[in-house]
């Protein structure tokens, strides 16, 4: 790490903290030789403001830019996002609106969240959870689960995460359809099927759409309730995609019969939330696309994607 003075004409990256830090190399530096890093989170928006106002380009990690602050930040003219799904990161209306060039990163992390469902869909259907707990408690109970061979595979929405998800289930001998919101022809390696088609015969279901207007609560009561019973539902792509009351009521009545999350309408997930103490949930703290490989590409397509803006600036 190193310490340099801040100039406020100068590009920033507001807020590199935590494991992004640690990766963040000279290499990368490099790029971008002027640029201000800030190496802790912001405490508050206030504190945002301060690191932003006066500098035309920005690269953001995590911090969400609201409406105060891109009105506050005279002279910002690009955000270069280290995201995909940018609705949950910022106001895009009002970032529009001042004439502010809101863009975020992809490709980053296909792999690494494909890798991450998969890991959840075998520890779901091979009850990984329930045999650790049962172990460490010294109940000593052998447990009967299921192979993941010749079972039925769906993927909801068929970007380039969920074709990632479908190349891998399908190489562990799973049967792969797909449904995705475009009618646009797919050359693709499964077979592409109704929406009511996935719902109705698959026994793991995964759930790989974008968040915005058209998919908020997309699955409603009436789509998971389609299912079939017993289901093994995967989301490592939003949680505002899911109704959540929806979900605990099919969870509850064991229509679902186990849920694997990474994602949450509010993170950090509350202690005493009702999905937190059903036993037929596993939970991972949106860490799907956090590898060591996806961190580097994510810096620098960032840093790129800055390069770029500047120049354009």
């Amino acid at each position: 790490m190193w310490v340099k003075t801040v100039n406020n004409k100068n590009p920033a990256f507001i807020d590199c903290y935590g494991d992004l830090g640690n990766r963040f190399s000279l290499e990368m530096k490099s790029i971008i030789p002027n640029l201000d890093v800030f190496y802790d989170e912001p405490k508050n928006e206030q504190e945002i403001i301060r690191r932003i106002n006066g500098r035309k380009n920005i690269m953001v990690y995590m911090s969400f830019l609201s409406s105060d602050i891109l009105n506050s930040c005279s002279g910002l003219k690009t955000i270069s996002y280290l995201s995909t799904g940018l609705q949950t990161h910022g106001d895009l209306k009002e970032a529009k609106k001042l004439g502010i060039i809101f863009e975020g990163v992809k490709g980053y992390g296909d792999r690494a969240v494909a890798e991450h469902t998969i890991a959840l869909a075998l520890s779901s259907i091979k009850k990984i959870v329930e045999m650790d707990n049962s172990v460490r408690s010294g109940n000593w109970q052998l447990i009967r689960t299921e192979e993941i061979n010749g079972k039925t595979f769906g993927i909801i929405g068929l970007g380039a995460i969920g074709l990632e998800t479908a190349k891998i289930a399908s190489a562990l001998g799973a049967n792969v359809i797909g449904w995705n919101r475009s009618d646009q022809t797919l050359d693709i390696p499964i077979k592409k099927v109704s929406l009511n088609e996935v719902l109705e015969k698959s026994d793991i279901i995964s759930l790989h759409l974008a968040l915005n207007q058209e998919t908020e609560n997309f699955f409603n009561k009436n789509l998971l309730s389609k299912t079939k019973r017993g289901v093994i539902l995967i989301n490592t792509a939003r949680a505002g995609i899911v109704d959540e009351k929806a979900l605990i009521s099919e969870l509850l009545s064991g229509h679902i019969g186990h849920c694997a999350l990474d994602v949450f309408h509010n993170e950090p997930m509350p202690i005493n939330h009702p999905i937190s103490k059903m036993k037929n949930v596993t939970l991972t703290p949106h860490s799907a696309w956090l590898t060591t490989q996806s961190m580097d590409k994510l810096l620098f397509a960032g840093l790129n994607l800055l390069k770029i803006h500047i120049e354009q600036s």
